[in-house]
């Protein structure tokens, strides 16, 4: 009897071990993402969505972009440069002049304002 209550507890405990693993498999962050408008926004989120990315917001007030991600599929690097590649520069990686100037003009956020 003893080595079942044993055997239980040991059992038990390693499940409540792996469900906390299981929480850690998924990182929030936070980043600055320079942008402009709601065009901004659709584009910065749908660029940031790589694989393993399960949340993507962008915050057109604060500039801020949350993403929450597994890091065993994907890292920030790796999201931060699908942004830049779509024109938008963060605190991490700058976009290229030739994908800044790609961007609608409204969107060129070095230069111009959007009223959006």
């Amino acid at each position: 009897m003893k080595r079942l209550i044993v055997f239980l507890s040991i059992i038990t405990s390693s499940i409540f071990v792996f469900a906390q693993e299981k929480e850690k498999e998924v990182v929030t962050e936070k980043y600055k993402v320079e942008g402009n408008c709601g065009m901004c926004k659709k584009r910065i989120e749908n660029a940031a969505f790589v694989k393993g990315v399960k949340r993507a917001e962008w915050d057109k007030t604060s500039h801020e972009l949350t993403v929450v991600y597994k890091p065993s599929k994907t890292n920030s690097e790796a999201i931060l440069g699908a942004v830049a590649k779509a024109g938008h520069s963060s605190d991490k990686v700058q976009a290229t002049e030739k994908d800044y100037k790609n961007l609608p003009e409204c969107c060129q956020y070095k230069d111009n304002v959007c009223n959006d």
